[in-house]
C-alpha cells in the first residue's frame, strides 16, 4: 500500500437536515462505528452526518484512495496484514481531522493499535446486527474479500465469533436490524447523548 499523505482532505459527505439536528450537545469527539461487515456503518453514518451537521467519512473509501486501488485488489496483491497496517495509518490520520462521523471497516477494531488509537480519539459505537441481517445485506454483493471463500455463510459466522468480543469493547453498543436507517440513526444518537451524561456524571 501507497504511504498515506496525513495532509490529503478526506472525501467528505456533510449534507445537513437542519430541520432534525439533535436537542443536545454532541460530545467534541469523532463517532467511529464499528462492527460487521454489513452492519450498516456507512448508511447509519451517512444519516448521522446528516443529523448532526458533521462531515461524513468513510475509512474503506479513504484507504483505497490512499491506495489507489480497491480494498479486494489490497488484499489480492499484498495479503490482509498489508491491509491492516494501511488502515491503522489511514485511520489514525482521520483522527487527526476535526470531529466527523467516521464509518470503519469491519476488522479495524480487532486490530490492538487500531482499536486504542480509536478508543483514544473518538466515541465508539458497535452497530451490533445478528447473523441473518448480516448475511441477508451481505449476501447481494460480492466485494467482500474475506468471504471468498467455498462455504461463505460459515466464513461470516467464524467471524462474528473471532470479531464480536473485541466489538463488545466499543464505548456503546448499539442493535441495528432492518428497521429505517433513520430510526437506528436516532437510537445511535439517544445512545451518544446517554454515554455523555454518563462521562458527565463521573
Amino acid at each position: 500500500m501507497n504511504s498515506v499523505d496525513l495532509d490529503t482532505e478526506a472525501d467528505t459527505d456533510d449534507r445537513v437536515d437542519e430541520a432534525n439536528q439533535p436537542d443536545f450537545v454532541l460530545p467534541d469527539r469523532t463517532i467511529a462505528l464499528v462492527g460487521m461487515m454489513g452492519a450498516g456503518k456507512s448508511a447509519i453514518g451517512r444519516q448521522l452526518a446528516q443529523l448532526t451537521g458533521r462531515d461524513f467519512i468513510d475509512a474503506d473509501n479513504e484507504i483505497e484512495r490512499a491506495a489507489d486501488c480497491t480494498i479486494a485488489e489490497i488484499f489480492e496483491r499484498y495479503g490482509e496484514p498489508h491491509f491492516r497496517d494501511g488502515e491503522r495509518r489511514v485511520i489514525a490520520r482521520l483522527l487527526e481531522l476535526p470531529p466527523c462521523i467516521l464509518a470503519t471497516g469491519g476488522g479495524s477494531f480487532v486490530n490492538d493499535e487500531t482499536r486504542t488509537v480509536i478508543r483514544e480519539n473518538a466515541i465508539s459505537v458497535w452497530l451490533n446486527a445478528d447473523f441473518d441481517t448480516l448475511w441477508g445485506r451481505v449476501s447481494r454483493r460480492s466485494h467482500r474479500p474475506l468471504l471468498r471463500t467455498e462455504n461463505p455463510q460459515q466464513t461470516l459466522r467464524d467471524l462474528m465469533d473471532a470479531r464480536n468480543g473485541y466489538y463488545a469493547m466499543a464505548d456503546i453498543t448499539v442493535e441495528t436490524d432492518d428497521s429505517p436507517k433513520e430510526e437506528t440513526a436516532r437510537r445511535t444518537l439517544e445512545a451518544i447523548a446517554t454515554h455523555a451524561e454518563k462521562q458527565t456524571e463521573q
